[in-house]
């Protein structure tokens, strides 16, 4: 079992869900790209469901941002990258979201790729911001994460598009939806 044949057959099942989707990865397909027996991806990953979550837990598709002096260019930064259109790991992503719904090892899977980073960069975001004294409380923070991957699961799955979000489109969604998120508390005491 040599890492480099797990490597392999790792790469091919990205080049299946990115090129062709979930529905076309299955161990004779892999077998083929790869030129490997089918009994060598089954020793590794007992599943197709386990291959994918291993190939996909390993992207890193959120990065926590660069601090920028204000919480609202962190999170600029933070979706900055949506502007592009889905890269080929995205792709591979993109096509498990239906599927994940109803298979735990696929949401494990899409969770380390996506949920876990997306959250990791907010709390770093959030504590960026207290320590430059413009604190959000946590529930406002949970409220930001919600709405990211929201936005995030959304650029994953609309149909007939690349997943690019245009460049003013994604100024006014942190400008109108994403910043008042995080500082309507200050809106509220000063309307009081």
């Amino acid at each position: 079992m040599s890492a480099e044949l797990s490597e392999q057959l790792l790469s091919v099942a990205v080049e299946i869900l990115a090129e062709e989707g979930w529905g076309r990865l299955n161990s004779d397909r892999v077998a083929a790209r790869a030129r490997a027996g089918k009994a060598g991806i089954y020793r590794r990953w007992p599943t197709m469901s386990a291959l994918a979550r291993h190939a996909v837990s390993r992207f890193r598709l959120v990065d926590q941002p660069e601090d920028t002096g204000s919480i609202r260019g962190d999170v600029a930064v933070l979706v900055e990258g949506w502007r592009r259109p889905l890269s080929r790991e995205e792709c591979a992503v993109a096509s498990l979201v239906g599927a994940a719904r109803h298979d735990e090892e696929l949401r494990a899977g899409l969770d380390a790729a996506l949920v876990h980073p997306l959250a990791a960069a907010v709390a770093v975001i959030g504590e960026r911001a207290q320590a430059r004294g413009e604190g959000v409380p946590e529930d406002r923070l949970a409220l930001l994460r919600s709405v990211l991957e929201a936005f995030l699961w959304q650029r994953f799955t609309t149909a007939g598009g690349d997943g690019a979000i245009p460049a003013e489109r994604l100024d006014r969604l942190v400008d109108d939806v994403l910043m008042p998120l995080v500082s309507a508390p200050e809106r509220e005491a000063a309307a009081v």
